[in-house]
């Protein structure tokens, strides 16, 4: 522990024989190094403590690449009941609410409470929306736009009034017009504030997103692509009948419906098979795939100094990955929580 009156005298881990995603690059001479959770400045490390290594770990030529960020798990995210009745999706329609006379109000007495809550879903062409999506991000609270028939103005003048994300690209929204291109219009609107970056989800999956649209979507605005899973309690417990609020869900394979429908349900998709998909359908970089499961939604956050990134005084969150992106390893703080069943052997 630090006694205010010089370095810390905790232990060094020094990670070796690595790949680290730094930079957007994958730096291949270099070993990462932490302590007290956090990543240190080696050179800081020898030249001015004086000091190597405690522990050293062998990482078998792996990547480390930040930890997955995933800002679309059902349960955490709110995502409804503000939302369109016609793009509602698995989402029970008696449930759904629009906005009355004392919109704000609303959304306090349906939640809650908003002290843990990071991500906010609503239909922007809801009426009162607008003062909505003003009180939710003065608290610091994301607003994404979903669930949603609005068109390419009605979703501009969200982005004017503070939203700053999209949820799950494609899916419960009107499709892309060339007259008006709805929400989708967005990566590419000329009339977003100065300075504003908007963020989208994609859920790549195999399933809920065709490989072009996937291609279309990266190259038209690739530094605001989010990897997300939109995933169910129902993820690893393999085929047959799970639940999902109030209403239960079907798995077969790797697809999740709503029993008795083909209407989608979430995903079932952990991260790292998103992360490899995305790279396969879109044929980009290793290093833009995995930060679009890392440093994306770390920004859209406004988490990147600390999460998302292994730069010098980050939080020493990542996972170790193998050449085809299976995760071999996750270290939250540069502690091991978890291990792959065959990098134990």
């Amino acid at each position: 522990m630090r006694d205010g009156k010089g370095p810390s005298r905790a232990p060094v881990l020094q990670f070796t024989n690595c790949r680290i995603l730094r930079g957007r690059r994958l730096l291949r001479w270099e070993d990462l190094w932490v302590r007290e959770g956090r990543i240190l400045d080696p050179e800081k490390l020898f030249f001015e403590e004086r000091l190597v290594a405690d522990q050293q770990r062998d990482c078998g030529g792996c990547i480390l690449a930040p930890g997955f960020i995933d800002v679309q798990i059902n349960g955490v995210h709110l995502e409804g009941p503000f939302i369109s009745r016609e793009k509602r999706g698995a989402h029970p329609e008696a449930y759904l609410r629009s906005f009355e006379a004392n919109a704000f109000h609303d959304v306090l007495a349906t939640y809650g409470s908003l002290d843990n809550v990071r991500i906010v879903t609503l239909a922007p062409e809801l009426g009162r929306s607008h003062e909505v999506i003003r009180a939710l991000t003065a608290r610091g609270i994301c607003v994404s736009l979903g669930h949603s028939v609005a068109d390419l103005q009605v979703a501009e003048e969200a982005v004017q009034s503070g939203a700053t994300f999209i949820t799950h690209l494609f899916n419960a929204m009107l499709p892309f017009h060339h007259r008006d291109p709805g929400i989708v219009g967005l990566l590419t609107s000329d009339r977003l504030p100065p300075g504003r970056h908007i963020f989208y989800g994609m859920i790549s999956d195999g399933m809920h997103t065709n490989p072009a649209a996937l291609r279309i979507a990266h190259r038209a605005h690739p530094q605001g692509l989010v990897l997300v899973t939109d995933a169910v309690p129902a993820l690893g417990l393999g085929n047959g009948r799970h639940t999902l609020g109030q209403q239960e869900v079907e798995v077969d394979g790797l697809t999740a419906y709503v029993a008795g429908t083909k209407t989608l349900s979430g995903s079932i998709a952990p991260m790292d098979v998103c992360v490899r998909h995305f790279l396969q359908a879109t044929g980009c970089s290793v290093e833009s795939a995995l930060e679009a499961a890392s440093l994306h939604p770390a920004q859209l956050l406004g988490l990147e100094k600390l999460k998302g990134t292994l730069d010098f005084g980050a939080d020493a969150d990542f996972v170790m990955l193998d050449d085809s992106l299976h995760v071999q390893a996750t270290y939250i703080s540069g502690e091991l929580v978890w291990q792959a069943e065959e990098a134990r052997q």
